[in-house]
């Protein structure tokens, strides 16, 4: 058997679903949380729970001071200029609205340019839509070959002239693939664009660092990366931050409020109007904190080793397609998704379910590349380090039973 030294860490691994042994393949919706990532957002609301910033008495100091470590720990672990830079958001999705609002609705113009790709989730898709609808703007798209992957040929054709902000993934949440970001942020800046890069889906994976990739903004999602779910990360460069307006006002984003009027505070107050999850990201610090611990080379090693195991036994089955980079696992993560034929994805995950198998069925929130790729949905498997080749048996046993199951024979 494999030995896994993370698995443990994770005490709803080792329970049970439908009687079975819990084989967790949902981890691009959400990842588990390791018990030192529960232990200090408990320590946090046992010991400091008080309302930051507001109170000049010692707990709410401590609350601020754990708020704010919380945002230096993150400023370092991308690599951004300074923890200015780092605003907190309920997720990526706020962070890409946010984004979309504030830069968009301030510098689009009619005719200008929104590129994106036809992989991308939901989140990095309608606020761009409504952003280049009110402005009479264009949303263009990247489009991908027959292995999933964004080409040369592709970006050097779409990201134009009068193209003014790039907003991509890093890796598809359907596919799994690495998207060529290097080269799409190098094509962006030569015309003058802007990059928004999603990192929800690669930076659980991957080491990301925003000062050597030269990205203007960044987002991603704790929960995606072991942390809590509620608090999320939008990353900007201090100048075009300084130029954009408030998202959201109220309390703590101010310096002023006059009758009329109202003088907003620096970064990154300006963006965090309320109440913050302080809980949250004591959480996300804890998350990032045990990341470093297994370090991305065993993180990279591991995923890797399974996702090529489990690429080779689902080949070995009929009747199955799987969809994008079948090949090489240096230009994916452990995100497969696939289809029975004859079997609709739901019916497949319900049957998986009852062994103990945890696996997403559905468009993924993204039916732009489902009708792209002409199926209505798809199965998805997404693989973390704390997963084992063992578990990956397990449903491979279980897909084998699927059409069988279902009436079709093997």
């Amino acid at each position: 058997m494999t030995l896994n030294l993370y698995k443990n860490d994770f005490p709803i691994l080792s329970t049970k679903a439908n009687g079975k042994d819990l084989v967790y393949f949902d981890n691009a919706a959400t990842t588990q949380k390791p018990v030192s990532v529960m232990e200090a957002i408990n320590k946090y609301y046992k010991e400091q729970n008080a309302n930051p910033y507001r109170g000049l008495y010692g707990l709410s100091v401590e609350a601020t001071n754990a708020y704010e470590e919380a945002r230096e720990t993150v400023a370092e672990f991308i690599g951004a200029g300074s923890s200015k830079e780092v605003i907190f958001t309920r997720n990526a999705t706020e962070s890409l609205n946010l984004i979309a609002y504030t830069y968009g609705r301030m510098k689009l113009k009619e005719g200008d340019k929104v590129v994106t790709a036809i992989s991308e989730h939901h989140s990095n898709i309608l606020p761009w839509q409504q952003v280049t609808k009110e402005k009479g703007g264009v949303l263009s798209y990247l489009y991908l070959n027959e292995s999933g992957h964004i080409t040369e040929e592709e970006i050097e054709q779409k990201i134009t002239e009068d193209t003014k902000i790039v907003a991509v993934a890093h890796v598809s949440n359907v596919l799994g693939t690495i998207h060529p970001v290097e080269a799409i942020i190098k094509k962006a800046h030569e015309v003058g664009a802007v990059v928004v890069l999603d990192c929800a889906q690669s930076i659980p994976h991957y080491q990301v660092n925003v000062k050597e990739l030269d990205a203007d903004f960044m987002v991603f999602s704790a929960h995606k990366m072991l942390g809590p779910m509620g608090i999320g990360v939008l990353y900007g460069k201090e100048k075009l931050l300084n130029e954009m307006p408030p998202f959201l006002t109220g309390g703590e984003m101010i310096e002023y409020v006059y009758e009329q009027e109202a003088a907003f505070a620096p970064l990154p107050n300006k963006f965090e109007a309320g109440t913050p999850n302080v809980g949250g990201a004591v959480g996300l610090k804890a998350a990032i904190n045990y990341i470093q611990k297994v370090g991305y080379n065993n993180i990279n090693k591991i995923e890797e080793e399974l996702t090529e195991y489990a690429l080779t036994r689902m080949k070995e089955i009929p009747h199955i397609t799987i969809y994008g980079e079948t090949d090489s696992t240096k230009e994916r993560c452990g995100v497969i998704s696939f289809n029975i034929d004859d079997v609709h994805p739901h019916d497949t995950a319900s049957i998986l379910d009852a062994d103990g198998i945890a696996i997403r069925a559905g468009h993924h929130c993204a039916q732009p590349l489902m009708k792209y790729m002409k199926v209505p949905a798809t199965c998805r498997v997404s693989l973390y380090f704390y997963n084992t080749k063992e578990e990956i048996d397990i449903f491979i046993n279980s897909l084998k039973k699927v059409r069988r199951w279902l009436g079709y024979g093997d």
